[in-house]
């Protein structure tokens, strides 16, 4: 598999954060050499007796064997306590039977092991697709995590789970409700394949709120389509691609109710974390040297602006052009033209940041190309296009498209 040599350029500078206990939940991570060696690349996490679990995933049509196992499992039995597995380095993903026998095999072990329904144990797999998982490898090692748990183990348990990400990704807040402090903390993994059509690559988020099941979801479904679903770095949909919250209910703070102040202050912080982490996964796409937004407005409904938005940030074109520092507004022209998105050329005006360098269907006449050029030098870059046909708008969140990647995607498999 290709060697990641060093960290991305646009890694948060303080690295991974201090992230807070959540009452109810232990982590551990070893080696257990799925595929890597020297590194840890299983993590369990063990949730306390009544945590509520809510999730997202891939809608893939070709979703892993974990993936499927999860959606059966998410809102179903709520009693006794939880747990969930992560393995890097293989996504048990076009398997066949093995590939279920291998989530029922592991699970089963850890029922045996931490003393929970089989129905609530919950596994992803990530890594490479099409071999079988060695989960032998990963049972064997039940014992050792078993003995390893411990309530401060995030970190290790977020380094287990990466694959070509460069950086392990983390993120929290707190929230001021009746009664008390409400915690929330996630991790995430992700680099390429990313294109998310549900939540993203892999994501755990933990709290200590007391919530309902259907609010809990309710709540992350939403903010699933304002963050991860706004993401993408090389138009790739995952087939293991999974989000899971799980809220442990230990806060002193009263229970949620949708509708009420409290809530709603839960969900911008639950918000907040998985916009953070998204963009996190955005700025390690393989081989990424620039973090670009893209906002469209203008347009005659959302769908349209998506698609607009979309089109923009998929393209090769445009995104090798942003890795070259090129202000090549044609590729944005080209962009919107083929998304499927009304569109009058003559309306359309585009912008670099604050530099308006196209409107009225031709250049603008105040645009200078060295302001351009100077611009697109920057780390973090907004492209803002607006079709003037009406209200619709949307935002997506890309990265540059450099030779980085094809070094690491040409032989991810040796």
């Amino acid at each position: 598999m290709a060697k990641i040599e060093t960290v991305s350029p646009l890694a948060p500078k303080g690295g991974f954060p201090q992230l807070p206990v959540i009452d109810g939940v232990r982590f551990a991570a070893l080696e257990a050499g799925v595929r890597y060696s020297g590194r840890v690349d299983v993590m369990l996490a063990e949730l306390c007796d009544g945590t509520t679990i809510a999730g997202t995933f891939t809608r893939s049509s070709t979703r892993s064997a974990a993936v499927l196992d999860c959606q059966d499992k998410v809102g179903g039995n709520s009693k006794g306590k939880a747990a969930i597995l992560v393995n890097a380095g293989n996504s048990n993903a076009f398997t066949g039977k093995g590939g279920f026998d291998a989530v029922a095999s592991i699970t089963k072990a850890i029922s045996d092991a931490l003393g929970i329904d089989q129905s609530r144990v919950f596994t992803s797999s990530t890594g490479v697709i099409g071999e079988p998982l060695k989960w032998e490898r990963i049972t064997a090692k039940l014992d050792d995590l078993k003995a390893a748990l411990d309530e401060n183990g995030i970190s290790d348990a977020a380094r287990a789970i990466m694959t070509t990400d460069t950086y392990p990704k983390g993120s929290t807040v707190e929230i001021a409700a009746d009664g008390g402090t409400i915690k929330i903390a996630g991790m995430a993994k992700g680099s390429g394949m990313i294109a998310p059509d549900m939540a993203t690559m892999l994501v755990y988020i933990f709290t200590d709120a007391k919530v309902s099941q259907s609010l809990l979801q309710d709540m992350v479904t939403r903010a699933t389509n304002e963050t991860f679903n706004c993401i993408t770095v090389d138009s790739d949909t995952s087939t293991s691609d999974t989000l899971l919250i799980a809220a442990t209910g230990k806060s002193p703070a009263a229970s949620l109710q949708g509708g009420t102040k409290p809530c709603e202050a839960f969900y911008e912080g639950l918000k907040s974390i998985m916009l953070d982490l998204a963009h996190q996964v955005v700025k390690d796409g393989e081989g990424a040297t620039k973090f670009v937004e893209v906002r469209v407005t203008g347009a005659v409904s959302t769908s349209d602006a998506k698609k607009v938005a979309s089109a923009i940030a998929n393209s090769p074109l445009v995104k090798t052009a942003v890795a070259g520092e090129d202000p090549n507004w044609g590729r944005i022209v080209m962009a919107v033209g083929k998304s499927g998105a009304q569109a009058d050329r003559d309306r359309l005006t585009i912008k670099f940041g604050d530099i308006t360098v196209a409107e009225n269907g031709w250049v603008s006449p105040d645009y200078n190309e060295d302001k351009g050029a100077t611009y697109m030098k920057a780390d973090d870059i907004v492209i803002s296009t607006d079709l003037g046909l009406g209200s619709g708008e949307a935002v997506m969140w890309t990265c540059d498209l450099t030779h980085g990647y094809i070094t690491i995607n040409a032989d991810y498999r040796s």
